[in-house]
């Protein structure tokens, strides 16, 4: 198969990409590196430094899948800059759409757990929303194979650890790793669906290669939570000489996420595990 990631010198494209090539298929990337890494890079895909937006003007090719990743990935980022998370999450995903019409391209598309939530409480939420709309608007005028996978709080190898773009596991290791306090956002008392990297990959690999086809979106995570505060007890437990300081509440910190539905384990095979705490104990 003949497959482009676009976001793939990123945290989950780049463990995609390793997947796929361990598969045997002919991978492309296309990513404009303001997250990803060119320390990324596997060896056997073909990297292009361009902008989704204009994936029109620089790609000519028929792919069998497109797994569109790339996106400004956190809501926090996105309170600072509405225009270039509208651009490239809302924007960039209609134009890779539009690329997969032209070009009779199947899309496996990375939505949000955000989705269950208002999305009117932030600019990310907004445009992940309406990167859906999208999705099923191409779907449904233009009977395009388009598939929406919603992630829930993804952690694992290569995720990003300095920057904006952190996650809270990444977050944290980098401010372990400066000697600094970890911080907590408002109370603690935030749960949340964490889920492997390894999981999400499979599930995506899943979603690409089915005919089954979903009416709304395959919701990849682990169908357990943790409040942060348990999760940073995990990390006390692994960096004994950790302490944690609590900062104010954030707009737009939604206090669950948690997996809503079985499709993906119950039509998929779909079977992710728990490794949050094995996978801290292995910093």
């Amino acid at each position: 198969m003949k497959i482009l990631v676009t976001g793939g010198a990123g945290f989950i494209g780049t463990n995609l990409i390793k997947r796929l090539l361990r598969d045997g298929h002919e991978v492309e990337s296309l990513d404009n590196y303001d997250s990803g890494l060119v320390e990324n890079h596997q060896p056997g895909c073909h990297y292009q430094k361009d902008d989704i937006t204009t994936i029109s003007l620089t790609h000519f090719i028929k792919y069998d899948y497109i797994y569109h990743l790339a996106g400004l990935s956190r809501i926090q980022p996105s309170f600072e800059a509405p225009s270039g998370t509208f651009r490239v999450n809302t924007l960039g995903t209609q134009q890779v759409l539009e690329y997969a019409r032209i070009n009779n391209c199947k899309v496996i598309y990375a939505g949000s757990s955000s989705k269950w939530h208002n999305p009117y409480q932030s600019p990310y939420a907004t445009c992940k929303y309406l990167g859906e709309e999208l999705c099923k608007m191409y779907k449904s005028v233009y009977d395009m194979d388009v598939e929406i996978c919603r992630f829930y709080n993804v952690y694992g190898p290569h995720e990003i650890v300095d920057g904006d773009w952190a996650a809270v596991s990444g977050i944290w290791r980098r401010q372990i790793r400066d000697g600094e306090d970890v911080t907590v956002i408002g109370n603690g008392e935030q749960r949340r669906d964490f889920t492997h990297v390894d999981d999400i990959v499979d599930g995506l690999c899943r979603v690409a290669t089915t005919r089954e086809r979903h009416k709304d979106a395959w919701e990849l995570g682990t169908g357990n939570n943790y409040s942060i505060n348990e999760v940073f007890t995990m990390f006390k437990n692994r960096f004994k000489t950790i302490t944690k300081k609590h900062l104010p509440d954030q707009p737009g910190n939604y206090k669950v996420t948690k997996r809503e539905n079985n499709d993906a384990v119950s039509r998929l095979g779909w079977a992710p595990q728990d490794r949050l705490s094995k996978y801290i104990k292995s910093l």
